[in-house]
């Protein structure tokens, strides 16, 4: 059969395909624009054009939407980001870099980074929601860092470091960049405003010459 004998979709099929999605966007808006525990069911209801029911067809509660919203948006790219890994070719001190740059453009440069904030200042008020935060953000983003870290240790790269603490050094600027990009970075002026990429690049390779073995003569 030509493809193009195909039926073609009705336009309730389309839009009732298109309804989870849009019900996540709808609700990346407002979890970023409002916070968690401010941002109401009904609103992204609303804002994706659907009931109140309707959405709970797709999502039997906010906590439910909130963690769809993470794995698509925060999860997703991370995974994404762990595959491409695997088939760097370069220095652990060049992939260090790569890969920190990667989150920038996959995750700390959109919207979505707005979740980070999210989590950091409502985590006390919602602990299982940090817990799942933890368990599916935090704990594979840490183990990509530390698979990079071990194996720069292990080639002769970086020089024997306390690993658990040397990845904290590594992710900790990358939090404050997108924590700055939601709080104070848009009430600064231009000439204080801080360029993503020209600061993760010079925070890796401060890092490379620090943890690097001297060059023998």
């Amino acid at each position: 059969m030509n493809p193009t004998d195909l039926p073609v979709p009705h336009k309730r099929e389309r839009r009732k395909q298109d309804r989870p999605g849009e019900l996540l966007d709808a609700a990346l808006d407002l979890f970023v624009e409002k916070g968690f525990a401010a941002t109401r069911v009904e609103e992204v209801a609303a804002r994706a054009g659907v009931s109140k029911g309707t959405l709970f067809l797709y999502f039997p509660s906010k906590e439910d939407l909130f963690k769809a919203v993470v794995r698509e948006n925060v999860v997703h790219p991370v995974t994404q980001g762990a595959g491409e890994m695997a088939h760097f070719k370069g220095t652990s001190g060049e992939l260090l870099e790569w890969m920190m740059l990667q989150w920038w453009h996959r995750y700390g440069a959109t919207k979505a980074s707005g979740i980070s904030k999210l989590i950091m200042s409502e985590a006390t008020n919602f602990p299982e929601l940090a817990a799942f935060y933890r368990q599916e953000v935090i704990e594979p983003g840490q183990a990509l860092v530390r698979t990079v870290l071990q194996r720069a240790i292990a080639q002769g790269e970086f020089r024997p470091v306390d690993v658990e603490l040397a990845l904290h050094s590594v992710m900790a600027p990358l939090l404050f960049l997108v924590m700055w990009k939601h709080s104070m970075g848009p009430c600064c002026p231009v000439s204080e405003q801080i360029k993503p990429e020209q600061f993760i690049t010079q925070h890796a390779q401060l890092l490379v010459r620090g943890l690097s073995l001297p060059q023998t003569p």
